[in-house]
């Protein structure tokens, strides 16, 4: 049901009051100017259609000029291809034409169980054409008709795609959350981590899901490590788990920042230093420290021992790598822990939390800034692969994984690729 104009006040107002009190203004955008402007725009917005309103919503937050920055309903029908059917897609020209070609396709989810695989085309949602720029809309609940082809448009196919119903949460964004992690050996002592999601609010679920993983890759003679994180959509706390298995001891991964310290200026030697929370127990001490007080404070690993892949990872990222991921990514690059292979990561690196602001509506805002160890923001920025490894579709076709295969020369100990710590 649409609502009336008196809710439509009350939700644009909620969302003003929220973005003035949390909104981490990486961008450094008069807020005062962007109230005003929410102002202004009001009286038309409240008796629109409803799709008019929505849309008349997002265009203002997106001038928060900040990434995690999300307007939803929470039966939203305006989902990446990521957070719904499991897999990304991006635009190559080809034959001349501009056309969503399947990137990644998220082991277990909606897209692979109807049998999608990378580099198929998507040539229409329901009979409807669909090519770049506008992206394919998804709704939840629902069940969508994508006709696919292969790169030169042979073998053309129409698949059912069944998306299941999810309901946002302050913790949770309205998605289907990819099976994460996944691992394997894929190699002679080469062990394969695909981490699509870091699943679980606090992280302690992926954490748990991660060492009985890394303990199977061990177990299984694994002394080198891929990590792949092409795809991710990011998630919980749960990447400093992972971060910890790159080194032996307590080192920085970054820190974070809260709107009011980054306002008020701060010193970043002075910065509480603390690790991942490592049980329920010492999550709510934690919780309980940080109540109320500025929740600044250097992100440490949690000291795991060495592992036997010590010196022997690479990590795979490309353009649909966010948040988590590129923390991840960034702090393996600046420590010289890991061999970054494929393309730019997305630079969407906020901390973000949701907010209920009427209707069941929400307002998704980030709440605290990520920068590295360097002290290197990456919103906006991402982190460059040591080696660039580009996709074509149409060798991906024929089932070859470029990017992968250039991680197993790195490892293989190939004498003309980048190494970790030797440029």
């Amino acid at each position: 049901m649409s609502p009336s104009p008196k809710k439509r006040t009350e939700i644009l107002t909620r969302i003003k009051m929220r973005v003035l009190k949390h909104h981490f203004n990486v961008a450094g955008i008069d807020h005062n100017t962007w109230v005003k402007r929410v102002d202004e725009r009001t009286p038309a917005l409240l008796n629109v259609p409803l799709g008019d309103f929505e849309n008349g919503v997002r265009e203002l937050i997106a001038q928060l000029g900040s990434s995690h920055t999300v307007f939803y309903h929470e039966r939203t029908n305006r989902l990446l291809p990521q957070h719904c059917i499991n897999a990304t897609l991006r635009c190559f020209n080809i034959d001349g034409a501009d056309r969503w070609v399947f990137l990644d396709v998220f082991e277990g989810g909606p897209a692979d169980k109807a049998g999608i695989k990378a580099s198929n085309v998507l040539v229409a949602v329901d009979g409807g054409p669909c090519a770049p720029p506008t992206m394919p809309p998804f709704q939840l609940g629902q069940t969508y008709g994508l006709t696919i082809s292969t790169v030169r448009g042979a073998n053309t196919r129409t698949v059912a795609v069944s998306i299941p119903v999810r309901k946002g949460t302050k913790s949770r964004p309205p998605i289907i959350e990819p099976k994460s992690p996944i691992h394997r050996m894929i190699a002679a002592n080469v062990g394969l981590l695909k981490v699509p999601y870091f699943s679980d609010p606090t992280g302690l679920g992926f954490a748990r899901a991660l060492d009985v993983a890394v303990e199977e890759l061990k177990r299984h003679g694994c002394d080198r490590l891929i990590v792949d994180l092409r795809g991710n959509i990011g998630g919980s706390l749960g990447f400093a788990r992972l971060a910890s298995y790159f080194c032996p001891g307590q080192i920085p991964i970054g820190r974070s920042l809260t709107p009011s310290r980054l306002r008020s200026g701060y010193n970043r030697d002075t910065l509480p230093h603390v690790r991942m929370p490592a049980t329920r127990p010492e999550l709510f001490l934690a919780l309980a420290r940080y109540a109320f007080r500025d929740k600044s404070v250097v992100l440490l690993t949690q000291g795991l021992g060495t592992q036997p892949f010590h010196g022997s990872i690479v990590l795979l990222v490309n353009q649909w790598t966010n948040s988590a991921a590129e923390m991840l990514a960034s702090f393996a690059a600046e420590n010289h822990l890991a061999t970054i292979v494929g393309a730019q990561t997305a630079g969407n690196v906020l901390g973000a939390v949701n907010f209920a602001v009427g209707s069941s509506y929400w307002l998704r805002l980030p709440v605290f800034g990520w920068y590295t160890s360097e002290g290197l923001c990456l919103e906006g920025r991402g982190v460059s692969p040591h080696v660039l490894v580009d996709v074509d579709p149409t060798i991906a076709q024929e089932g070859a994984d470029r990017q992968m295969d250039r991680a197993l020369e790195i490892l293989s100990g190939g004498n003309t690729l980048w190494r970790a710590g030797h440029a």
